[in-house]
């Protein structure tokens, strides 16, 4: 039987020409895949699902254990506006089960969603607003990427040094249109690097508009002849990419900012459990090159102001108080990011955990003597999945699928 969103999915669907529609999940890295189906077979998907082989998907299981299905969110139906405008196509995100109905364990954005009701069981909720950064770079005559970037230009460079106005612009009128809200966008540091942020939102939400910025944006910069990239450090001697996450606890109940011990626990659970998360905030080897260097942080720390430091708490009023967590890429899965952090910090809450004092210095350009003060983010990717193992906090926390894709 259909609910009454899978029926006014449908409607839109009829309603606006749609012929295609495509089933869209990650795999456990946060790569987005998808499978086309009809329009018509839409109903079936909702009611039965789409059936698919999970053996061939990245930490999904193995030949033996091979069948899951894909059921449509109504929710997050978007028509995609750089297809044709008759005869479209339309997107929706899905939850995975197995043949008996059940939630698949390694169905990273189902596991947002139950680490969303553990909050709420105790009246909070939280709210993230990404700063997804990414480099532009020219393609040859064939089409294939080069590694030149689009510009030389810098921080806050405007046109024409900045080259990449009206692609950045073209990404933000797209997002709009599909309901998608950007704050505000600019030119980063690096030549051809770029910014758009994203207003708050609840963290599923969130971890989903991440999904489909990635999206457009290499969509838009194909339709320009260029190529987008998320990777940590594209180039060796500048900035990296980074996914700053912007971080808001509220009550669930009334939807005031708890008192101040709660947010202080919730910040401190986050800065313990750091170092053992890094495995996911940072799942590639060149995550590790990007660390350390240019104001990305490579010690557990924090500061009201300091933008060198694992978390900032920037300037706000008393009802937008944020917490800024900096260490986290561009090439981590926003689904397990999002759910882990929220869990340390809830860890935090429980544990009545207290923060260290802050740090107002530039750890980045102290003495060894000065830094070897505070703990010590992992400094490559075997060291962190070593700590992902040994950490009892994550194997209880996470699905033994996820947790063994990411110790491998």
């Amino acid at each position: 039987m259909l609910t009454v969103s899978q029926r006014e999915a449908l409607e839109l669907i009829e309603a606006d020409d749609i012929k295609f529609v495509r089933l869209a999940f990650c795999d456990v890295y946060g790569v987005q895949k998808n499978v086309s189906i009809q329009a018509s077979e839409l109903e079936r998907a909702f009611t039965s699902g789409i059936a698919f082989d999970a053996s061939s998907i990245s930490g999904f299981g193995d030949p033996s254990h091979s069948d899951l299905l894909l059921f449509p969110d109504p929710a997050t139906v978007m028509l995609l506006p750089w297809r044709p405008s008759r005869g479209g196509v339309a997107r929706f995100f899905c939850d995975i089960r197995t043949p008996d109905g059940k939630p698949f364990s390694s169905d990273c954005r189902s596991y947002l969603a139950e680490t969303e009701r553990l909050l709420l069981q105790h009246d909070l909720c939280c709210a993230f607003g990404s700063e997804c950064e990414f480099y532009l770079f020219k393609c040859d005559e064939n089409g294939n990427p080069t590694d030149t970037p689009l510009d030389r230009a810098g921080y806050f460079d405007i046109a024409p040094g900045d080259c990449g106005e009206n692609v950045r612009r073209e990404i933000c009128l797209t997002l709009e249109s599909m309901g998608i809200q950007p704050e505000r966008s600019h030119h980063e540091q690096g030549p051809g690097q770029n910014e758009i942020d994203f207003r708050y939102s609840t963290a599923l939400n969130a971890a989903d508009n991440v999904i489909t910025f990635k999206q457009v944006v290499s969509t838009i910069a194909a339709r320009n002849g260029l190529w987008a990239s998320f990777l940590p450090k594209p180039i060796a001697d500048a900035p990296g990419n980074g996914f700053h996450m912007n971080i808001s606890l509220v009550r669930a109940s009334d939807g005031q900012v708890p008192e101040d011990a709660v947010n202080q626990a919730f910040m401190a659970g986050i800065m313990a459990h750091t170092p053992e998360l890094t495995a996911v905030l940072n799942p590639l080897e060149s995550s590790y090159q990007r660390l350390g260097k240019e104001k990305a942080p490579d010690r557990v720390s924090w500061s009201p102001n300091n933008r060198s430091q694992l978390i900032r708490i920037p300037a706000a009023d008393a009802l937008h108080q944020r917490i800024e967590l900096r260490s986290p890429d561009a090439s981590a899965n926003p689904y397990l990011a999002f759910a882990l952090v929220i869990r340390a910090g809830l860890d935090g809450i429980l544990q009545k955990m207290t923060p260290p004092a802050p740090c107002d210095l530039d750890l980045l350009q102290c003495p060894e003597e000065v830094r070897r003060q505070y703990p010590a983010l992992p400094k490559d990717l075997a060291e962190a999945r070593r700590l992902l193992g040994e950490s009892e906090f994550i194997r209880e926390a996470l699905p033994a699928h996820l947790f063994s894709a990411y110790t491998a």
